[in-house]
């Protein structure tokens, strides 16, 4: 029995038995639901990642404030390569300035440049900290997050221009570290 979409949800085709009316609302709710459903994660996952590295720190420089002991200040350089999202196929070159007291970190400054093949951007910190992560009383990493603000942005990455986002860094092993950036 062949029904057309308004006479399921409607009921109105009369030679169609009431439980092939309910089998098919039920089928038709099911679809629709499932289709309502993978539409809404597609865009929760699309709406909070804008983009992932995989970074290396490439020299660092620690400086002793001098008034305590373990109170420092950290110059350090890192390289990273996108992973997915925006920054796909992208690379990033970085310099951060942070304050550190005993394993806490308050960052001072940070610029980024990215670089996609078809893009470019600029990126400063508004906002960071961080903590050193210890494993058997050695320094593994850092975990660090905050706010940072793109400056100026081109081509591919021109959907960055004069946005603030949140990011995070989780260590990856020594000297290296993933970093995420999100609405």
């Amino acid at each position: 029995m062949n029904l057309t979409l308004r006479q399921v949800v409607y009921g109105v085709h009369e030679s169609a038995s009431e439980d092939v009316i309910k089998m098919a609302r039920a089928f038709l709710a099911t679809i629709l639901c499932s289709a309502f459903g993978l539409i809404g994660m597609g865009g929760v996952t699309l709406a909070g990642t804008i983009g992932r590295y995989d970074c290396t720190i490439v020299a660092s420089t620690r400086y002793p404030v001098g008034d305590r002991n373990e109170h420092d200040v950290i110059s350090f350089q890192y390289a990273c390569t996108g992973v997915d999202g925006v920054f796909q196929e992208a690379v990033v070159t970085a310099i951060s300035v942070v304050e550190l007291d005993n394993e806490k970190g308050n960052f001072w400054a940070s610029l980024s440049l990215h670089r996609s093949p078809d893009g470019f951007a600029n990126e400063q910190l508004l906002e960071g900290a961080g903590d050193i992560v210890l494993e058997d009383d050695q320094a593994v990493g850092v975990e660090a997050y905050g706010k940072t603000s793109f400056k100026f942005a081109s081509g591919t990455l021109e959907c960055l221009t004069d946005k603030t986002v949140n990011f995070k860094a989780k260590p990856a092993g020594f000297g290296k570290f993933k970093l995420e950036f999100t609405d």
